[in-house]
């Protein structure tokens, strides 16, 4: 699994809620995205990168992985 490739991606997503007033909605948006057309595998990989640093992710995007659940 490509890491950089998923936080490309996961920034992209943060980048379109960002649009968001509220930042609670805009990581939730982030998060129910994540959690409903990402594969396990890539929810796998994203949460771990996250549990080590989460290097290159925005905050939107970082803060909403950390919420997930790994699958």
């Amino acid at each position: 699994m490509d890491v950089a490739r998923l936080v490309a991606m996961a920034n992209d997503i943060a980048n379109f809620f960002d649009a968001e007033p509220d930042k609670k909605v805009a990581v939730e948006g982030v998060r129910f995205h994540i959690s409903r057309f990402w594969e396990a595998r890539m929810r796998r990989a994203i949460i771990a990168h996250v549990a080590e640093g989460g290097a290159g992710l925005n905050a939107t995007a970082r803060d909403a992985v950390a919420l997930l659940k790994a699958p």
